[in-house]
């Protein structure tokens, strides 16, 4: 029996959308998206009679079945978390197999979460508005009316009217890519329809758009490859976009298809957004989502885009069939993405990005002690309930390390990794459950592997990993330490020196950290932290004069050393800095709004300076996209419905 998607209304299980064909007009003046979604449904049971699509703070304005006005069609009342169901009855009864289309004609609202209408001053060149879209993990409804679960796939095609560039998930059929920003027209002023066309099935959760005075550049792609590359910003980060992505980027991906089959999608642009971006990265297909804060002039974290373009094949491609099994999305894209850094680089890498990972961890889960049911990987979501409030590393780490142990009780990787590439090509398409996923790896070693390898199999805890809660991992993981250990021993010395009181004899030296790469530092910054003991104030002020990590422009290390200092006695010293950091008003001038680093700021922040902590973020509250402020109001304890009210 097909489990049903806990987060949807609609009823995907009798009748589901095979195309849409998306007719738009983007309003920048009044922030909305106004237009069609013609639907073309296919019957999966007979006599079915309705549609039911989920739609959240839509203005829905008709609805037309083949052809014809319906004037019957009921929008119902409103969900607090998925919205409003919109029932169409169907002129006669459908039979499976048969199809059908419905026009509905509607435009967004500004409540809608998945839109967010930037003005001018929020970016980069401040001289004109912006727009992007985050439809992970239910917020598709809020753009179109869809049947809004990852349990349906669809292609789409799109018309889109705007006075600025528009870029979709998808292949852009006119105006190329490469010729004239805006079609040559005047940007700000002139319209220009935009039309894209994505062939390839995907949930309705990587449906996006984003528009805004935006720029191309190309990457060069490696020999004999099909497919194209490159990257869209502001033209006041172009140079800086190439520079830190042009070098990396189609190795990757040429890396990942050696790994995981062919890459079918066509082209792999990335776009840097405005700073509100409250992701590291987004996976929309075509076109990843990249945040500012990735642009640390060393390319020292470019290895996030290995992340992201590894959900062309896990995720985008074998797709989690609801919220519930959001691990098999995250979990094996961290796995494979970690398997990429040993190619890439070395087993060491390896190691390290899994060290940096478990740190994360732990601290997800002990931030759900309270709630258990989200230290699983497998969620029993009650229906209604909001995905959102589970979003964590868990299923990332907890998922990745789960899978680096199955390939370790099987044998390694070259045992495992030709199974990987089977369970990609016997469900690349699909939409598929944990339980899925589990009967396919055990089909596949009782076909291709030993009896002691099912054995093995059957030795894991598959309950423990599964579906139940605890602060650790059911196994105690092992990783190459090889990078870890120098990250470790200077973080030791330090820690060994808390009890000389003459600062002056401290024999750190500003050079300490020039062996150290972007992820060694970050894991020196965690080791400081773990310690049961901080280190005494007059410490950590000489340990910021040497090291100058309250001024670092790596977002990464600057994040690190807030979260360390926050919890020090030196907490009082450095809570204003890190006030300012997080909503840019600093020598960084940007707003930190990846939730990755605003949400723990802010929660480190909460325990020093209460009252600070609450005055900046209503502060800055509306710089931050809505997805964020609604979590770091719940981080607060804070009514957001209140602070909205208030200004």
């Amino acid at each position: 029996m097909h489990e049903v998607d806990p987060t949807s209304q609609s009823n995907y299980l009798q009748i589901a959308t095979k195309h849409i064909t998306f007719d738009w007009t983007v309003d920048f003046d009044n922030k909305v998206i106004a237009g069609t979604a013609t639907h073309e449904l296919i019957a999966k049971n007979d006599e079915v009679s309705e549609v039911i699509f989920d739609t959240s703070y839509l203005h829905i304005e008709g609805v037309k079945v083949d052809g014809d006005a319906v004037q019957d069609f009921r929008l119902g009342p409103k969900h607090e978390v998925m919205g409003s169901a919109l029932r169409v009855p169907l002129p006669r009864t459908l039979s499976a197999g048969s199809s059908i289309l419905v026009e509905i004609t509607y435009r967004t609202t500004a409540n809608g979460i998945a839109l967010q209408f930037l003005e001018k001053e929020q970016t980069q060149g401040k001289t004109f508005p912006f727009l992007f879209s985050q439809c992970q993990p239910i917020h598709a409804r809020d753009l179109a009316p869809v049947q809004d679960t990852p349990s349906v796939k669809l292609t789409y095609s799109a018309s889109v009217r705007s006075v600025l560039p528009v870029l979709l998930s998808a292949k852009r059929i006119s105006p190329p890519s490469d010729g004239p920003a805006h079609d040559g027209k005047i940007i700000g002023k002139d319209e220009v329809v935009y039309t894209y066309d994505q062939p390839t099935p995907i949930p309705s959760y990587l449906l996006a758009i984003a528009a805004g005075n935006l720029q191309y550049q190309s990457f060069q792609v490696p020999d004999g490859k099909q497919w194209k590359s490159g990257v869209w910003s502001e033209p006041e980060l172009m140079d800086k976009s190439f520079w830190e992505f042009s070098r990396d980027t189609t190795r990757f991906l040429a890396a990942a298809e050696n790994l995981a089959g062919p890459y079918r999608f066509g082209v792999y642009d990335l776009l840097v957004l405005p700073p509100s971006f409250p992701y590291g990265g987004m996976e929309n297909p075509c076109l990843t989502f990249v945040t500012p804060t990735l642009l640390a002039g060393d390319r020292s974290l470019t290895d996030v885009v290995i992340h992201e373009l590894t959900h062309s094949w896990f995720g985008n491609g074998v797709t989690h069939a609801h919220a519930s099994h959001f691990w098999l999305n995250e979990g094996w894209t961290t796995y494979v993405e970690r398997v990429l850094l040993q190619i890439i680089h070395s087993p060491a890498h390896r190691g390290l990005s899994s060290v940096i990972g478990y740190k994360a961890l732990l601290d997800a889960l002990a931030l759900f002690e309270d709630k258990p049911k989200y230290q699983k990987l497998v969620i029993d979501f009650n229906y209604g309930e909001d995905p959102d409030s589970a979003y964590s590393r868990v299923p990332y780490d907890k998922g990745a390390n789960f899978l680096l142990h199955i390939e370790r009780t099987l044998g390694g990787l070259a045992v495992f990794l030709p199974y990987v590439k089977d369970y990609i090509a016997t469900y690349m398409g699909h939409s598929i459950s944990t339980e899925t996923w589990k009967n396919h790896l055990y089909a596949y070693f009782q076909k291709n592997g030993s009896e002691g390898q099912i054995e093995a199999l059957n030795s894991i805890d598959w309950d423990a990993w599964l579906h139940q809660s605890g602060l650790r991992l059911p196994v105690e993981m092992e990783y190459d330490l090889t990078l870890v250990n120098p990250a470790n021993a200077l973080a030791d010395r330090w820690y060994e020196s808390r009890y000389t009181t003459d600062i002056s004899k401290l024999d750190f030296k500003s050079s300490d950290l020039d062996s150290l790469d972007a992820n060694q530092r970050a894991v020196f910054l965690e080791r400081l932290e773990s310690y049961n003991e901080s280190l005494p104030a007059g410490h950590l002020f000489h340990f910021d004069k040497l090291y100058s990590l309250s001024t670092t422009l790596s977002a990464e290390i600057r994040f690190r050393f807030y979260t360390l200092v926050l919890k020090s006695p030196a907490a009082m010293y450095f809570v204003q800095g890190a006030a300012n950091w997080v909503i840019g008003v600093d020598d960084t001038g940007v707003i930190k709004g990846r939730m990755k680093f605003c949400r723990p700021v802010f929660r480190a922040m909460f325990k020093v300076n209460l009252d600070l902590t609450i005055s900046t973020f209503k502060q800055a509250r509306t710089q931050f996209h809505p997805i964020a402020q609604s979590l770091i109001a719940q981080d607060l304890g804070l009514d957001l419905t209140g602070l909205r009210g208030s200004g």
